[in-house]
């Protein structure tokens, strides 16, 4: 993964692994703020439409993204360590959100989502690339925290 917010993505036959990382100047729980409060989500973040739901292990949330705003993805948090890591996906990946707190005033952020599956080769090149809106979505968080949006 780049440090200079570029995502990259790794294709195989039954699956795809889209990545990005950047250093935000701000400490972890005002990241993590941002990240676990999805309401505020159409606030800070130009990648996402709304969701729904509270973000809280083992709860499940609605997803409208502007990758395809005519369909909702249910996601279920599958990991909730408050300023370090959070994990919610479906049956075909999971994205994971990671905070490395460098000091009280660095964090480095980086999202990784792995989707596929022995169909994936069936549905893979329905599914549109990730590396913009990752690198968006990146830069979003990095703004909203570093000018103090919460």
């Amino acid at each position: 993964m780049s440090q200079n917010c570029t995502a990259t993505t790794v294709k195989t036959t039954f699956g795809r692994e889209t990545s990005v990382l950047v250093s935000i100047d701000a400490s972890s729980e005002t990241v993590w703020n941002l990240l676990a409060t999805a309401e505020k989500y159409p606030e800070w973040n130009s990648t996402v439409i709304s969701i729904k739901g509270n973000i809280e292990l083992g709860n499940t949330i609605i997803l409208v993204s502007t990758l395809d705003p005519s369909r909702e993805f249910n996601l279920k948090i599958k990991e909730f360590q408050p300023n370090q890591k959070l994990v919610w996906g479906d049956r075909q990946g999971s994205r994971v959100y990671t905070l490395d707190s460098k000091d009280s005033k660095l964090t480095i952020f980086s999202m990784v989502e792995k989707i596929g599956g022995i169909l994936f080769p069936l549905y893979g090149n329905f599914i549109p690339p990730f590396d913009q809106a990752f690198e968006q979505f990146a830069m979003d968080l990095k703004t909203a925290a570093e000018t103090g949006e919460q």
